[in-house]
């Protein structure tokens, strides 16, 4: 019986993946979306503001300038064995960095952590635009900097939500390839609801780190289980990319 290629087991976790990224939502994730409901209930409005803003202050600087390209070029040559050993040791840094940035910014209690909010959500984006050049993609092109914005929701969406971006990230190449040359498709983009499904994935961890007391700990262990998060849906999606033969 012949050994399976690299390729042909990414191939079956990328298949096992798709299965627990799609499958209906569990008795646990209905509660925890219940819970996340009531804390956002309970949420003055002016932080609701205030975190739209910061998410759109981020992704907009993402989207319209170039601050998070990396100055390396794009990994052309490697094989994908290679680029996912170098990816799994990125994201083993970035958790590292998030963990360290969460417990102080958990220590210091509610003004700290949402300080934290679009802290975190920057070094989420500064670990994907080095992903994307790891994998050869180049984020001076607007369209994959669009891409990364699909990966980052795809990690950090409701299951329904999850479901239409996931068609869009498998058929990316496609996708992009029908955009303009300018940037004008961006403005087409729902930050509210873009924000709104973020806080809500990350909003029971997140809400546990302004508790006094506990904020150092909760602000590490969440800041580190979402990097893991995304860094596992990025790797996937760029193996998809990959394997489809784009690159």
């Amino acid at each position: 019986m012949n050994t399976p290629t690299y390729e042909e087991t990414v191939r079956v976790r990328l298949t096992e993946w798709e299965r627990r990224l799609l499958k209906p939502p569990g008795l646990l994730e209905r509660t925890s979306k219940t819970i996340s409901t009531k804390i956002n209930e309970k949420i003055p409005a002016k932080v609701h503001a205030a975190m739209t803003t910061a998410v759109k202050g981020i992704f907009r600087t993402v989207l319209f300038t170039l601050d998070f390209v990396p100055n390396s070029l794009p990994q052309i040559g490697l094989s994908l064995e290679e680029t996912d050993e170098k990816a799994l040791a990125l994201v083993n840094t970035y958790k590292k960095i998030a963990a360290a940035e969460g417990a102080g910014t958990g220590a210091g209690g509610f003004a700290l952590g949402l300080v934290d909010f679009p802290a975190l959500i920057a070094i989420k984006m500064k670990c994907l635009f080095e992903l994307a050049h790891l994998y050869g993609y180049s984020t001076r092109d607007y369209r994959e900097r669009l891409f990364l914005l699909y990966v980052f929701q795809l990690a950090f969406s409701g299951r329904e939500h999850k479901y239409g971006v996931y068609r869009v990230v498998r058929e990316w190449d496609d996708i992009a390839a029908r955009y303009p040359p300018g940037e004008k498709a961006l403005e087409s983009l729902d930050w509210e609801k873009l924000q709104q499904e973020y806080r809500d994935a990350i909003d029971f961890r997140k809400m546990l780190q302004l508790v006094p007391g506990i904020g150092a700990i909760v602000g590490a262990w969440a800041n580190y289980g979402l990097l893991e998060e995304l860094g596992d849906t990025a790797i996937h999606a760029f193996r998809l990319r990959r394997l489809n033969g784009r690159l």
